[in-house]
């Protein structure tokens, strides 16, 4: 049935497109605000359409690549399924709950990974309610004049309270159990600080985030401890039952700004996949959203394999279309623009296509690369 009303759909457009432009050229023929002929109801929209050959050309040549987007649509469903029916693709998708992974095998139906033990999200909610915490502050500092934020913290203060009363009730090891207490009484005793004073001092937010430091980042080992265990158990036992087709499988995980560097689900999926496969069958897809459907997420990664054919096919290259196609001759003109300007090129090393590094930072130096390198 949908297929039916698409189809009827489409045998409209353009009696309807005909219909639109007839009534253009009518209105545009007459001399005054008004065609001759039309009736008066027409009177509100009639008037001459302003244009000139040469705009005429350059919307006409303009379309093509609207037009481009509708026809990379349509063959992308036919690609998607290709792909879908020949090859085992893992989509690795992030969620405030530790992720989603889904596997995709030829002629059966998607395979949903259990989720990450609930005491992932337990210890990421007790230390994001820090970090929450600043967020209703920050913008009020050594302002005693402006109490706007009392009431938005005397509230979090209540569910603060009923987090910590029943703290006792959760699946936790005592250790972390201890910790995470410790945390949240911290917060809570801030706040009564500053509710008691009327102000938040630099001074006082300053001790508060050097108390809770150390505690914060026990609480975010933990959880991606918890996090690394339970994705790479997953991905060994899918490897395990995919076996010789596990070559030939493909993987996403998608990325916002903050999280490509060090991107957990990736790195547990790169430890299966191998350095060959990194930007080859293991992607990493950039969003601009934390999470993403696993529709777009499949989109994506049939347009990045499609477009890998067309560059093949007009240049020789495979992998030539994972890059940006005018990147090269932009390198070359930036470094004309900047001798004229009198600049030094200032540009990333050249890499070739098909390159296998991770899809992010690699370049070694000083300064601390993980919360453990941080002073206490």
């Amino acid at each position: 049935m949908r297929e039916m009303f698409a189809t009827s759909g489409m045998r409209r457009r353009p009696v309807a497109a005909a219909v639109a432009v007839t009534l253009a050229a009518l209105l545009s023929g007459a001399p005054t605000g008004k065609a001759a002929g039309l009736p008066s109801y027409m009177d509100p929209i009639s008037g001459p359409v302003a244009s000139t050959p040469a705009q005429t050309a350059t919307d006409n040549v303009l379309a093509l690549n609207t037009s481009m987007f509708e026809l990379y649509d349509s063959a992308g469903r036919i690609f998607r399924a290709n792909i879908l029916a020949q090859h085992p693709v893992i989509l690795a998708l992030f969620s405030g709950a530790g992720g989603r992974f889904i596997l995709y095998r030829p002629g059966m139906p998607p395979l949903e990974a259990p989720k990450v033990p609930i005491v992932y999200q337990l210890l990421k909610s007790i230390g994001h309610s820090t970090m929450a915490l600043s967020e209703i502050v920050m913008p009020y500092l050594e302002n005693p004049a402006n109490q706007d934020w009392r009431a938005p913290m005397l509230a979090y203060r209540s569910r603060m309270r009923s987090a910590l009363d029943g703290l006792d009730a959760v699946d936790m090891p005592k250790e972390w159990l201890a910790t995470d207490q410790a945390i949240l009484k911290n917060n809570i005793a801030f706040m009564d600080a500053c509710i008691s004073k009327g102000i938040i001092t630099v001074a006082d937010l300053q001790a508060f985030a050097k108390q809770q430091a150390p505690l914060l980042k026990e609480n975010v080992a933990w959880a991606a401890e918890t996090q690394v265990d339970h994705w790479m158990g997953v991905v060994a036992g899918w490897k395990k039952m995919l076996g010789s087709t596990w070559d030939k499988t493909y993987a996403a995980s998608n990325t916002i700004y903050v999280t490509r560097q060090n991107n957990v689900l990736f790195s547990v999926l790169a430890q299966f996949f191998g350095p060959d496969a990194i930007n080859s069958r293991l992607m990493l897809i950039e969003t601009v959203s934390f999470t993403t459907t696993p529709q777009d997420m499949l989109e994506s990664m049939t347009r990045i394999i499609a477009d890998r054919t067309v560059g093949a096919l007009f240049f020789g290259n495979y992998y030539l279309m994972d890059y940006e196609l005018m990147g090269g001759n932009a390198r070359v003109a930036i470094a004309e623009e900047d001798k004229t300007l009198g600049m030094a090129p200032f540009l990333p090393p050249a890499v070739p296509f098909g390159s296998h590094q991770w899809p992010t930072l690699i370049t070694p130096g000083p300064g601390p690369t993980s919360l453990a390198d941080l002073p206490h």
